[in-house]
């Protein structure tokens, strides 16, 4: 199954209850270096491919740049008081380290990494194969990252997720290529018009909330 298929059959599931840009302008927490190593990650972990264009591509690093500052990156609506103690993965993040300072801290990690081990050259200038490799070792901790890379891969990857299937008023998902790849209908009004013809295909584009 490809990347996609699957990311397209979790975010059903998720909806039922609820060449990457570089984002140099209208940034509110990520530096416009920071910007384009996130997008060109989202476009890797949700590649471009027949069935439509990459995460980084509909605007995954500005939906992560607005939740980044925001009560997200801030853990502002958490209870983040001491003792902080090692937890169970369903147990959700175990750190005093809040999400923006995550990103900041591993971001720059990552960039280093990569400039030492490819002539200079940081994540965003790689070649996708390239990309995949850094990501894969990421994923799987053989790459020193501030709170461990496999931590900071699954942030990343479930942040580029909500980005590529949140409302485009968000950052993401513009163009709502998100939703069309699923044929997730969006925020439309009510559906009388086709609710008693059943077993027909709805067809109708998806509509965001503005």
């Amino acid at each position: 199954m490809k990347r996609r298929e699957l990311l397209a059959s979790a975010a059903v599931v998720a909806l039922t209850g609820c060449a990457a840009q570089r984002p140099e302008s209208g940034l509110r927490f990520l530096t416009p270096e920071e910007a384009a190593s996130v997008a060109a990650i989202a476009d890797r972990l949700i590649p471009p491919d027949e069935l439509g264009p990459g995460a980084g591509e509909v605007g995954a690093a500005i939906f992560i740049d607005r939740q980044l500052a925001g009560a997200y990156g801030s853990s502002r609506d958490l209870y983040m008081r001491p003792p902080f103690l090692p937890g169970l993965p369903s147990q959700g993040m175990q750190s005093p380290l809040i999400p923006a300072a995550r990103y900041r801290a591993a971001l720059a990690d990552l960039d280093r990494h990569c400039r030492a081990a490819f002539a200079g050259r940081g994540f965003a200038a790689l070649d996708p194969a390239t990309q995949d490799r850094v990501l894969s070792d990421l994923e799987n901790g053989r790459i020193g990252i501030s709170g461990g890379g496999r931590a900071f891969f699954d942030l990343v990857l479930r942040d580029t997720i909500d980005g590529f299937f949140a409302d485009p008023r968000y950052g993401g998902n513009q163009g709502m290529a998100g939703w069309r790849l699923i044929g997730f209908p969006g925020a439309r009004y009510d559906y009388r018009d086709v609710v008693a013809r059943h077993g027909e295909p709805y067809r109708a584009p998806p509509v965001a909330l503005a």
